[in-house]
């Protein structure tokens, strides 16, 4: 499922049980690094199943020995409020801006993909033009709460503003035409472009630092519970660094929420573009926490070329095993996720595309996300999902072979359901509790999934891996309270 050559570690206890100590990397290869008076043991890559964790201490102190930048980079973080012109009364809310500097010089190799919701933030506006203009990038800024979608203002105007703020205070000789926005968090809202511009830019430029993007992981969340970060060194000493934001309205269409991924490898643009629309149909557009596609979905990858050329399937298999280890951590969190669903078709009579839109059929089921929540084995409204499916957008395909799987046990079969009594009532009950973590945790525990299996057994080819989340009562509380 995910990509060969990686190295996979699985731990069954927290790292903290085996002797993890503050600023000890927990994988081979990591090299000592300076910045300031701290050392600080970094250049660990993510392995394909992260370990499992104690706290939120142990996670973060982990994150930080697998967050070095690649070469040419830096990262800044600042935080500032504003008033809402459109909610006055919540008063003086918290946002932030996060800047991304390529340190060498503005780079042409650099590729974008964006939502295909038909009402797009101002930021993807922009970064469409900037994309087709086939321009260099010298800086990105993304800023928090506020998605800068539709509203009342000139939205495109504001985020050009942001932009010109960056181009001024790191002195960019190209100017706001290359830098590229984002903006997530409350959509109609009027971006707070003056306050973001004069101060909170600034700011966030004034610390930048090249060592680790771990401060900008966390400074792109919003509703996340937990910052996200994926890292692969290739065989040239190239890093490639992915940091991702998300947790609600999450069903992309062309990427996720938020991903920016950074690599010193030499790649022409061409060949990035392409690659990255291809590894993100295999991870972003897989996975679905609500259904809900968002008007600001952007992933963009770029090079600071400081490093030379790698093999392209080597750089291809190293950009899909980032991809797809952020598009499961962004489920994993996902607002009140309390269990992540991964469906595996198999042998699907279709393309792999339609086979896709089965897994996210299955796991945008509310009553099945409902009864997974629960550890409930209500098997039939698995079944009854897939038929729904099936009857809708395969209605003359021959499934009378199918086999249905939960947790590896055979539940389904030629037309029938294989339920044996209590015995497997208990053992498919006890898979979903094994998945299960808290849904109010702010760190990932473990990584573990309710397995779905759903095999077609020689009535075609087609295959996809999806994942998904439960439905918790913590999702309805977090949605129901977004805006303040």
């Amino acid at each position: 499922m995910w990509s060969t050559g990686t190295v996979l570690l699985v731990l069954s206890m927290p790292l903290s049980a085996m002797g993890f100590l503050p600023g000890m990397a927990a994988a081979s290869g990591s090299r000592v690094r300076s910045d300031g008076a701290n050392f600080r043991l970094l250049a660990s890559d993510t392995p394909e199943v992260l370990p499992e964790f104690a706290d939120k201490k142990e996670y973060m102190e982990y994150m930080e020995t697998v967050s070095l930048l690649p070469e040419g980079f830096a990262v800044g973080t600042a935080k500032g409020t504003f008033v809402s012109e459109e909610a006055p009364l919540l008063g003086n809310l918290p946002i932030k801006a996060t800047v991304i500097h390529l340190t060498k010089g503005a780079s042409d190799n650099w590729a974008a993909v964006f939502t295909k919701n038909r009402f797009p933030g101002a930021p993807v506006i922009v970064g469409r033009k900037r994309l087709a203009s086939g321009g260099p990038i010298h800086a990105l800024v993304i800023n928090n709460k506020v998605s800068n979608v539709c509203s009342g203002g000139d939205g495109v105007g504001n985020s050009e503003l942001v932009c010109q703020a960056v181009a001024d205070v790191l002195n960019l000789p190209g100017g706001a035409a290359t830098v590229l926005p984002s903006s997530t968090g409350v959509i109609g809202w009027r971006l707070p472009a003056k306050e973001l511009a004069d101060d909170i830019v600034p700011k966030a430029a004034e610390n930048l630092q090249s060592s680790s993007a771990l401060a900008a992981a966390e400074a792109i969340c919003t509703t996340d519970r937990y910052p996200k970060v994926r890292s692969k060194t290739l065989s040239n000493g190239a890093r490639l660094v992915g940091i991702a934001k998300g947790a609600g309205m999450i069903e992309p269409n062309m990427a996720t929420m938020l991903c920016y991924i950074m690599t010193d490898a030499t790649i022409p643009k061409a060949k990035l573009q392409t690659m990255l629309s291809e590894s993100v149909n295999q991870s972003f557009n897989s996975i679905s926490v609500d259904g809900d596609e968002s008007t600001s979905d952007t992933v963009v990858l770029v090079s600071s070329n400081q490093k030379g050329e790698v093999p392209d399937e080597e750089f291809r298999e190293s950009l899909d095993f980032v991809c797809k280890g952020l598009s499961a951590d962004i489920v994993r969190n996902g607002e009140g996720t309390g269990h992540v669903i991964r469906v595996q078709i198999d042998n699907f009579p279709g393309s792999d595309h339609l086979a896709r839109r089965l897994g996210r059929h299955v796991v945008n089921s509310p009553l099945f996300k409902c009864a997974v929540s629960g550890n409930d084995p209500n098997t039939g409204r698995l079944a009854a999902a897939v038929g729904s499916f099936m009857g809708k957008f395969a209605n003359e395909e021959d499934i009378s072979g199918m086999t249905l799987t939960l947790g590896g046990r055979v539940i389904f079969s030629q037309g029938k359901f294989v339920l044996e009594g209590d015995a497997v009532e208990k053992e498919i009950s006890q898979h979903m509790s094994n998945a299960q973590f808290d849904e109010h945790s702010d760190y990932p525990p473990h990584q573990r999934f309710v397995e779905i299996g759903i095999n077609f057994n020689g009535a075609g080819s087609g295959k996809a891996v999806v994942m998904g989340s439960d439905l918790t009562a913590e999702y309805v509380a977090v949605n129901a309270d977004y805006r303040s």
